[in-house]
């Protein structure tokens, strides 16, 4: 168990770090420029405290008057400035091109997140929270920064003085080159085991929590009016604080373990600090170093001691970003779900003739299909209404045409063109949907009503307004078609919500026309209005209308009675109510039989509809027989 721990944790630095290293191949002179530019600055510390010796030297070895004296220091004095000013200009160098190599990369990984969120299933996206999922993003591009920072200004130059100082002490004396090696490598082996065993565990379970955290939050700040109608703020929060409870113990128990990783940090460089001191006194004992070599090491054991701490710290914020970035980099390791297939084309869609043909569909890992060898033909201009009970089959048929999911056997096809063979986004965009709960954008009017046709010009969008009844409630606004209209929409009505969406439809002009429930939830009179729209939208296309309510479908050509995934019914609103014991006529029958009831028990409904105010008497109340 150990084994699969260590090697889930080694997996996922070696997943974050390939994913790192791959946009850092995008770049590859830039990274060059700043490895070479870091490295030639490290390599400026290195020789400083060489340099600090021989100007104590100097000093030691005679009065300013000797000329040799005065020579040495002088020259020391300078190549110590020199040094100074080359790695100030250089870390300058470094910092400037980590700038933009940073800025590009977190630039082009969030646009490829939100690239590959965009095309994730409609599964996927069921099953996931909108807030953690930007959570996920936004940290982990801000992790990148750290990585960066950490990995190229920090490690490299790190691991380079250490190198060289080693080098260069255990060329002047063995032994203390001995000493700083392999003190340096137990110390780095120390702090990286630490803090990939222990550390990174417990940071992983606190970024799970945070993730989880963010999705609470964003899903009651999101539901806020259902929140409000049941006087529940108190429950949410409650509700909350358990999540927070749980982020907090995780992050408590994150935190004590870096404290403690950073405690054996700096017992282990005291440690080092006296096995690197105690060499130097020797040595001066022996006589083997002068007043000049001894300033070289101890100013060189201070650089070192530096270097190791924040070698230790960088370990950390190593292993801290590669955390925060793996939720990132596994969303570009999930499968899309639905993808388009190699070469795929565009689709042309003129008649609008929709075939399902021998058509096997089931509902992820389900062994029974919903649909079994089911085929079917939707003619050119063909309007058909699909009726059944819910879980019939009538919101998957849809999802199907669209290809929100993948048939498991046979094919659909649209004028002869398999809709798998063919790009999504190319299917999609000629396929016009108003939906029961049609989702606005925190845009204004005309942009959600130009969401179909972007480059439409406002003529064409008031137009298309107009045919959906929607100018006029528009019109009447302080803002017009300027006025923003909230988060999903919330500040219009229902009934307002759908002739945007229908009007949005009506620019669209596409040959196919889906209507899923789009007046089931409506008062009487946006309900008229609607009705109204959506019969000059489907003039000239391929319509399919999806419906509870039987009064929206009486008018269509053809009706589908669906039920577990087959047509058990089908045939006209005249044919279908005369059919002894058929479902559509039993369910028609219980509508009307409810419609009747509501009327009866509330007379001013009756007066307005007698008055003309609605008509929905007409359209539901003929029970067969009457």
């Amino acid at each position: 168990m150990a084994n699969k721990k260590l090697d889930f944790r080694g997996q996922a630095f070696r997943d974050v770090l390939g994913f790192t290293f791959r946009h850092w191949a995008q770049q590859p002179w830039r990274i060059v420029a700043i490895a070479a530019l870091a490295l030639c600055s490290a390599l400026a510390d290195v020789l400083t405290p060489m340099f600090a010796g021989r100007l104590v030297d100097a000093i030691a070895s005679g009065p300013a008057a000797d000329r040799g004296a005065w020579h040495a220091a002088l020259t020391a004095f300078c190549v110590l400035a020199a040094l100074g000013l080359g790695a100030t200009l250089l870390r300058q160098g470094v910092y400037f091109n980590i700038i933009r190599l940073t800025l590009k990369m977190m630039s082009e990984i969030a646009a490829n997140a939100f690239h590959r969120v965009q095309r994730f299933s409609t599964d996927w996206h069921a099953n996931s929270f909108a807030g953690s999922t930007v959570r996920k993003i936004t940290r982990g591009m801000w992790a990148l920064d750290l990585l960066n920072d950490t990995l190229l200004i920090a490690l490299l130059p790190s691991l380079a003085m250490l190198t060289g100082a080693t080098a260069l002490l255990g060329w002047r004396w063995p032994m203390m080159g001995a000493v700083v090696g392999v003190g340096s490598v137990l110390y780095i082996a120390v702090t990286v085991t630490i803090s990939l065993g222990i550390v990174a565990p417990a940071a992983r379970l606190a970024n799970a929590w945070d993730t989880r955290m963010g999705g609470a939050l964003a899903d009651a700040v999101s539901c806020n009016g259902v929140v409000k109608a049941f006087g529940a703020e108190e429950r949410e929060e409650t509700l909350l604080e358990r999540v927070i409870g749980k982020w907090a113990h995780r992050t408590r128990r994150t935190w004590v373990r870096g404290t403690i990783n950073g405690g054996v940090q700096g017992g282990m460089l005291v440690a080092i600090q006296a096995a690197i001191l105690g060499a130097a006194l020797v040595l001066w004992a022996r006589g083997q170093a002068s007043v000049g070599d001894i300033t070289f090491a101890l100013t060189m054991f201070f650089m070192l001691q530096g270097y190791l701490r924040d070698v230790g710290m960088h370990i950390r914020n190593l292993q801290r970003s590669v955390n925060d970035m793996e939720e990132l980099v596994s969303l570009e390791a999930q499968p899309l779900g639905i993808e388009d297939r190699p070469g795929a084309g565009p689709i042309a869609i003129g008649r609008g003739e929709i075939r399902f043909e021998h058509v096997t569909f089931h509902y992820g890992a389900h062994d029974r299909p919903l649909y079994d060898n089911f085929s079917l033909r939707i003619a050119p201009g063909e309007r058909v209404g699909l009726v059944g009970h819910s879980g019939s089959g009538k919101t998957t048929f849809i999802k199907l045409i669209q290809r929100l999911y993948d048939v498991s056997g046979g094919r659909i096809t649209i004028d002869g063109q398999d809709i798998a063979q063919v790009r999504q986004a190319s299917l999609r965009s000629q396929i016009a949907i108003v939906q029961q709960e049609p989702v606005l954008f925190h845009r204004s009017l005309a942009e959600n009503i130009a969401y179909a046709r972007p480059g439409a010009s406002r003529a064409e969008i008031e137009h298309a307004a107009r045919l959906a009844s929607a100018h006029g409630f528009i019109t009447a606004l302080p803002n017009g078609y300027d006025t923003l209209v909230g988060e999903r929409g919330v500040k219009l009505s229902g009934g307002e919500r759908q002739r945007v969406a229908i009007a949005r439809a009506f620019l669209a002009d596409a040959p196919i026309l889906i209507l899923d429930e789009a007046t089931s939830s409506l008062d009487s009179e946006s309900e008229v209005l609607i009705q109204q729209a959506m019969e000059r939208l489907m003039v000239g296309r391929t319509t399919l209308v999806v419906a509870h309510r039987l009064s929206t479908v009486r008018a269509l050509d053809r009706l589908l009675v669906l039920d577990k995934g087959k047509v058990i019914e089908e045939g006209s609103h005249d044919a279908l109510i005369r059919r002894e014991n058929g479902l559509y006529r039993r369910l028609f029958e219980r509508q009307a039989l409810e419609l009747i009831k509501g009327f009866s028990e509330q007379p001013e409904l009756m007066r307005e509809t007698a008055g003309g105010k609605a008509d929905r008497v007409d359209d539901s109340s003929l029970l067969v027989g009457k």
